[in-house]
């Protein structure tokens, strides 16, 4: 049975989705754009009967989570210590911390951030920041939409039009909210108030439109080592339209401790519904295998 519980992280009110063993050990699931924790309802079930203490927070500006209304309060630093407080409310020194979308981009800065408080690291979709802006040509025509997310007026204009089209056709494929109940539930979000300049929000307060994409590498840059040292796994899906192959496996050369990478092929951007039995067993395999311990991590290699 999920618990619900809101941890606070300055002026904002984080919403917490909580499920599994009080003992068990801590798993932080960090979602993207335009989303909320109700994106992994699949994983929390599967790693909480996997005997996982589950920590789903609808991330600032997302779901019933406060939405700032200045731009600057998404910067990536703010972002980090919410994922810092959501910790300390549940009383967890240390986590697995696995993202998506921009959960992922978040959950790699905070792993650079405050490595100490990170166990293991699972990134879905998007690799390593500086992986994801040397991506060239191909990850930047990729990226198109998001020089339009980084247009005030036009973006909040464009985005909505036609039964919010641009969000159906980018992120969907053209779907119909009637056929796809996620697509119905984020749509529904994005309508409420404030709700759709706080998810651009976070593309502008952490992106710049001549290095594309970035996040926790921008204007509002997280200080820390680039190279991550735990055990991480990086999860792709072939039919993602907005992130290339190439970023995720740039990745590895960011990552000190073991490296473990996954291809789910014919899959689109939203693998945690599309891919929900697939990728939570690939959490729950990865989270239990013993052969990651700290004490057996590898040297590393360079950057």
């Amino acid at each position: 049975m999920a618990a619900a519980w809101t941890a606070r992280s300055g002026d904002v009110e984080l919403h917490v989705t909580e499920a599994g063993p009080r003992t068990g050990s801590p798993v932080l699931l960090l979602h993207g754009f335009p989303d909320s924790a109700a994106l992994w309802r699949h994983q929390v079930g599967a790693l909480a009967a996997a005997g996982h203490r589950v920590l789903a927070p609808d991330l600032r500006g997302f779901g019933a989570s406060t939405r700032p209304a200045d731009v600057g309060a998404y910067a990536m630093p703010h972002l980090v210590a919410d994922v810092a407080a959501v910790l300390d409310a549940a009383g967890a020194p240390r986590a697995a911390v696995v993202g998506h979308d921009w959960g992922a981009v978040l959950a790699w800065a905070f792993t650079r951030a405050a490595p100490e408080r990170v166990e293991r690291l699972v990134a879905v979709s998007v690799g390593h920041p500086r992986a994801t802006a040397a991506g060239g040509l191909q990850q930047a025509l990729r990226s198109w939409y998001i020089y339009l997310f980084l247009l005030p007026g036009v973006a909040e204009r464009v985005v909505p039009a036609a039964d919010w089209a641009f969000v159906r056709r980018l992120f969907w494929g053209g779907a119909s909210p009637a056929d796809e109940p996620d697509l119905a539930r984020q749509l529904a979000d994005l309508a409420r108030p404030g709700a759709l300049a706080a998810g651009l929000a976070w593309y502008r307060a952490n992106l710049r439109p001549t290095r594309l994409p970035r996040g926790g590498g921008g204007r509002s840059a997280v200080t820390g080592d680039p190279v991550v040292r735990c055990p991480v796994m990086g999860v792709w899906s072939s039919a993602d339209p907005a992130l290339t192959e190439a970023q995720m496996l740039a990745s590895q050369r960011f990552v000190a401790g073991p490296w473990r990478y996954e291809r789910l092929d014919g899959v689109d951007h939203w693998v945690p519904v599309h891919a929900a039995a697939r990728l939570s067993a690939l959490l729950v395999a990865f989270l239990a295998d013993d052969r990651l311990a700290d004490d057996r991590l590898a040297e590393g290699r360079p950057a």
